[in-house]
């Protein structure tokens, strides 16, 4: 009996002395991994940052302060810098040496870390989703803005503009008001026509459940982004905010699943009893989804409301925001917005407006650009890096977070003289174009926006059509501006124009 629990024991502590041993070698493993991980990272600047927290103190701010933070780094610690939020690292980026190998990268496409807060609302759609999913997604969606269906999305963006110019007539005569609001509103209504082919009218019925919740849910959305007390789920989801998230998405979910419902049901009857397609009319993108399911592509009724929402998403938010600031900056530059007006009276006059003609005008081309250069819609671009990578002389580990600030970026005066000036000169046809990486206000290489066109159109539609009805003047000059850095560029207390109806 003494020698069996003499051997008992004997196994027990070689398997106690084995378990620690590899304990101790997973331990050593990790914290040489997490050594290596530091010393390629020695060289790049930082803010002072405290052991384990890293720069969180500083960050602890609003979004207003963390920008000019952003901006005084950036002049203090030169072109490249690291600020730590915990044990992570966020790489931050803004001259095109380093932008240029990252966007056109063809490994090195996956969104930040943050994303996964838009999984709740978008789940795996475009945006969010990654790898063979992601290339996919995008090869099915790009035919999605082929210029015959661009002609039918142009009816329906000039119908809710024109319900635009109604509303903002109320405003004439006004101090000041925020232009935000109205150009969001609008924007969602073209992106529910286009997307699910279902009307909301969200600028003439503005306690609609659905666009309640889908402001309320995009606010929250940008505050988790830049806010890292509740980053972790855990403590988000137990906050009255991760409560109102969850009634958000439910509403938004359940409205979406019922249009997708009566569409399918509406998509069964396409065809007659002899197999012969009915007569065509306007296509949203929920429809092109449909077809897709019939061709063959397998997409679940989740997938199909994963896509709806993403274009839901992206397709209102960065529109208003384009459509404000590109209105501030004619307000700030009303010299601009006679020479816009006196180019559709010479080129379209009379003329019913058609993408063709759109295209034909110089100024107002030229005007959008400088608008998205000096105010870029999405001012900070995430990728996540899981291999090693190299920006100039930098190594870059696995593990790191780089972000793009485009804001900087577009005011490089080495290729924007006077970055700071709204000069659309710089882009008349007649001028050189910026080189490749120095301007993306749809991000580039192969993860750009893929509704850029669609989103060109109708931001050129919108300003021209308050163009012609309103003269438009902003009430702040630059230096009062306070950019907060969201999703979108945000100025804080909104943008506050006034308007005056115009003499043509």
């Amino acid at each position: 009996m003494a020698a069996i629990l003499e051997t008992s024991f004997i196994i027990n502590s070689w398997t106690t002395v084995l378990l620690s041993l590899c304990l101790s070698s997973i331990f050593l493993m990790l914290l040489a991994k997490r050594a290596h991980f530091l010393y390629t990272l020695r060289k790049v600047p930082s803010p002072f940052a405290v052991p384990i927290i890293g720069n969180a103190h500083q960050l602890n701010c609003d979004l207003e302060e963390f920008f000019k933070k952003l901006i005084k780094w950036s002049k203090e610690f030169g072109d490249i810098f690291i600020t730590w939020v915990g044990m992570r690292p966020f790489l931050w980026i803004y001259r095109v040496e380093q932008v240029q190998p990252l966007l056109s990268s063809n490994i090195h496409i996956d969104k930040s870390l943050e994303y996964e807060f838009l999984r709740p609302w978008i789940g795996t759609g475009l945006i969010t989703s990654n790898g063979l999913k992601w290339h996919s997604r995008r090869k099915l969606l790009s035919p999605t803005f082929h210029c015959e269906l661009l002609r039918d999305y142009l009816k329906i963006t000039m119908k809710e503009v024109n319900i635009l110019i109604g509303c903002l007539q109320q405003e004439i005569g006004k101090n000041a008001f925020d232009i935000v609001p109205y150009a969001k509103r609008a924007a969602l209504d073209v992106i529910c026509n286009t997307a699910m082919g279902y009307p909301i009218n969200a600028q003439t019925n503005h306690k609609n459940e659905y666009v309640l919740a889908v402001e309320r849910l995009s606010k929250l959305m940008q505050m988790r982004f830049t806010n890292i007390w509740i980053k972790w789920d855990p403590i988000f989801n137990r906050t009255s905010w991760g409560k109102e998230q969850a009634r958000s998405i439910n509403i938004i979910h359940s409205f979406v699943d019922k249009v997708i419902f009566e569409r399918k049901l509406e998509w069964s009857m396409k065809f007659d009893g002899n197999c012969n397609e009915t007569p065509k009319k306007f296509q949203a993108l929920l429809d092109l989804l449909l077809d897709a399911t019939h061709n063959g592509e397998t997409l679940s009724d989740e997938d199909l409301r994963d896509e709806v929402n993403t274009f839901m998403f992206a397709g209102h938010d960065t529109i208003a925001t384009s459509v404000s600031w590109f209105l501030y900056a004619l307000g700030r530059h009303p010299e601009y917005q006679k020479l816009i007006i006196d180019e559709y009276e010479s080129v379209i006059g009379t003329q019913e407006l058609t993408l063709d003609l759109l295209q034909k005008l110089v100024w107002l081309d030229a005007c959008l650009k400088e608008s998205w250069r000096i105010y870029p819609v999405t001012p900070i671009i995430a990728r996540q890096i899981y291999s090693p990578l190299k920006l100039s002389a930098q190594e870059i580990p696995a593990g790191t977070t780089v972000l793009i600030n485009s804001y900087i970026l577009h005011r490089d005066p080495r290729y924007f003289s006077q970055p700071d000036i709204f000069m659309p000169e710089r882009f008349l046809p007649d001028k050189p174009k910026p080189p490749p990486f120095t301007y993306i206000p749809f991000s580039a290489g192969s993860r750009n926006c893929i509704g850029w066109k669609f989103a060109q159109m109708e931001v050129k539609v919108t300003i021209l059509s308050i163009l012609r009805a309103f003269e438009v003047y902003s009430i702040q000059s630059e230096d009062q501006l306070k950019f907060v850095a969201n999703l979108v560029l945000d100025n804080a207390g909104g943008i506050p124009i006034q308007i005056k109806p115009r003499q043509l």
